[in-house]
């Protein structure tokens, strides 16, 4: 079976505390295993001026999610995500699957006729 690959960008309250936004990272990563979804990988990249306030925040807390996912399951999470006070927005992509470059050393096919 093959699940796709999608990020997700999230923009926490930036008032909470380091631990604190960690804890609902945890929250966030525990949810998201009921649901059957893969965390490849969580990058946080802090606290960031947004470009337009958003519940009256100049500041949130940037952070990327990268899973495995089938998409009902990430609408699932959306979903919980929308119920989040923590969460002041969030934008899921699916990433395109790259093909593998054939490497340096080998030689071009060669059209023949």
């Amino acid at each position: 079976m093959n699940v796709p690959p999608y990020e997700t960008l999230l923009i926490l309250d930036p008032r909470p505390t380091d631990e604190e936004v960690a804890q609902l990272l945890a929250k966030l990563q525990d949810a998201l295993k009921e649901l059957g979804v893969t965390v490849q990988r969580v990058d946080n990249w802090g606290k960031r001026r947004l470009a337009y306030d958003i519940r009256k925040q100049r500041e949130g807390t940037y952070v990327v999610l990268e899973v495995l996912a089938e998409p009902a399951a990430l609408k699932e999470f959306g979903r919980q995500l929308k119920l989040n006070e923590g969460v002041l927005r969030f934008l899921s992509t699916r990433v395109p699957i790259r093909k593998k470059a054939p490497p340096a050393d080998t030689p071009e096919l060669e059209e023949v006729g």
